[in-house]
């Protein structure tokens, strides 16, 4: 090996132990940061070039080397920088996620259990039906059905059900039995359960643990086995549904009969049908940036309109 540690020393101190073997010497370069006319080897350009010639290199084909090692090595430092990698290969690990918490925000608004509160999830991962939309949207519905003091006995199917909050209003109000579509397991386990509990309803409740749109695939197949439902609520998250292609499954599903009411929350500047498969819409209300429309059969829809025309009447007569 030959060592330079100074221009000075440019002699070669290369030992061979066989004459007959010629092998090209490696040799190391002490730096010399504070001569700042010479470069990152601590060797004037010109001295470089003697003696890298003198032991047989073309100064050129080094040159071409360090310049491709050096784009690597920038390269590699900007990339460990925007992963968040210092340059001596440390990677700092990402901050943890802050767990996840609830609160007690909701309540039930009328029936058996009514003013019990409800747990829901903080933040927006799961965003409840607001209460003045929920109160409005019963009271629709327990007046279409023909019994203005509470719901018609039957059985509710909540999709995209969060907290639970709306199929269990439907058991207070006299369903039979609710059943939740939730994907989430954390908010089954933590907010879903605990509030079916409280409630006192967890007997009469189904949970579903999987996507509404795979739970309205196999329609067909669970329609045999849990039969047609009575009411159901649609409360997505807004951004995350396509509105035509989701009234489009429910249209279709053969989980909706005839006689079956269904309630959908929607934002602003969506268009919504004034039919869904066999149902009418009976009602579409506006709560602020919410929407409310509410479907059912066809003698709902009639006599919504008599009793509209009735109370035009009445108001009328001096």
């Amino acid at each position: 090996m030959v060592v330079v540690s100074s221009p000075s020393s440019l002699l070669p101190l290369l030992h061979t132990t066989k004459p007959t073997t010629h092998r090209r010497p490696c040799f190391t370069m002490a730096s010399n940061p504070s001569n700042k006319k010479k470069n990152n080897i601590g060797l004037s350009n010109d001295e470089k070039r003697v003696l890298l010639e003198r032991y047989g290199y073309d100064p050129e084909d080094l040159s071409s080397q360090q310049q491709q090692q050096q784009s690597f090595t920038s390269s590699r430092r900007r990339k460990g920088a925007q992963k968040g990698q210092r340059e001596d290969g440390f990677v700092a690990a990402e901050e943890p996620k802050p767990p996840r918490t609830t609160h007690k925000l909701l309540q039930v608004l009328g029936g058996k259990a009514r003013r019990k509160k409800l747990l829901s999830p903080k933040g927006m991962d799961v965003r409840p039906m607001m209460e003045v939309v929920k109160g409005a949207a019963f009271d629709i519905l327990q007046v279409a059905g023909g019994c203005p003091a509470s719901l018609r006995p039957g059985r509710w199917l909540d999709l995209y059900s969060g907290s639970g909050s709306v199929g269990i209003e439907a058991m207070s109000r006299g369903c039979s039995e609710a059943h939740f579509v939730e994907m989430d397991p954390w908010v089954i386990s933590e907010v879903l359960r605990p509030n079916l509990e409280w409630t006192g309803f967890l007997d009469s409740a189904v949970v579903h643990a999987l996507r509404v749109e795979d739970f309205l695939k196999r329609a067909d197949q669970l329609v045999g086995k849990i039969g047609q439902f009575d009411y159901v609520s649609v409360t997505p998250p807004y951004t995350a549904v396509d509105y035509s292609v989701l009234m489009s499954q429910l249209s279709t599903t053969a989980l909706v009969g005839e006689d079956t009411f269904m309630l959908v929350e929607y934002p602003l500047r969506t268009d919504m049908l004034d039919s869904c498969g066999s149902l009418v819409k009976v009602s579409d209300r506006r709560f602020g940036r919410t929407h409310l429309a509410i479907y059912g059969p066809k003698w709902a829809q009639k006599k919504r309109k008599s009793e509209k025309s009735l109370l035009t009447t009445v108001r009328r007569v001096p």
